[in-house]
């Protein structure tokens, strides 16, 4: 049963542009592909933020992208699997599942390469494995099925996601598993018991 509220994703539409936007501003200024341009510009380094306290880089990160391969596959995913999350959670809880599963994927994974890692890492992929947490942890409590999407389909996409993850160089597998974890719980956390939350479909 349909209801009233506002269920147009503008948070998740919003999220989308601030990437794109920065990504632009990215390579109009220097180059998304140059390491050492992306550190100078908020790209994640363990010493940077647990030696020099700059904690703005969890964030930052979660915005830029090395290449425009990166940012398509991570907007065309997001696209398609924060839409319907955002429709089910509510656009602020929304927002709160996505920045927390991206800053806490950030942090668990420069935490396991250690205080002294000087690996640049940057992407929104931790936030957006959060959202597909979120989406498995309210379609397996909606009888498996959020809209048009099944538990099924969303554990064959996670697999698929994880496996080309770790075949892969250059991925930080760390952070899209802890991010999806986290993602799961807040879920749960997050989740309203609403009858036009839980089986409107889209």
């Amino acid at each position: 049963m349909r209801d009233s509220i506002d269920r147009t994703a503008y948070v998740n539409r919003l999220l989308m542009a601030a990437n794109v936007i920065f990504f632009l501003y990215l390579e109009i200024a220097g180059s998304s592909e140059d390491a050492f341009f992306m550190y100078a510009k908020g790209a994640m380094l363990a010493p940077a933020v647990l030696e020099g306290k700059e904690y703005y880089r969890l964030v930052t990160a979660m915005f830029m992208h090395f290449g425009i391969g990166h940012l398509v596959n991570n907007m065309l995913v997001l696209f398609v699997m924060g839409e319907p999350l955002e429709q089910a959670l509510g656009h602020f809880r929304y927002l709160i599942l996505y920045f927390v599963s991206g800053i806490g994927a950030n942090w668990i994974s420069m935490m396991r390469r250690g205080a002294d890692s000087m690996v640049i890492s940057a992407g929104a992929s931790g936030a957006i494995f959060g959202v597909i947490g979120g989406l498995l942890s309210l379609a397996a409590l909606n009888k498996g099925r959020l809209g048009n999407l099944s538990t099924r389909q969303l554990m064959i996409m996670v697999l698929f996601s994880l496996y080309f993850g770790f075949t892969s160089t250059g991925v930080d597998n760390t952070a899209h598993v802890s991010g999806l974890i986290l993602g799961a719980i807040l879920g749960i956390l997050l989740h309203k018991r609403s009858k036009g939350y839980q089986t409107w479909e889209v």
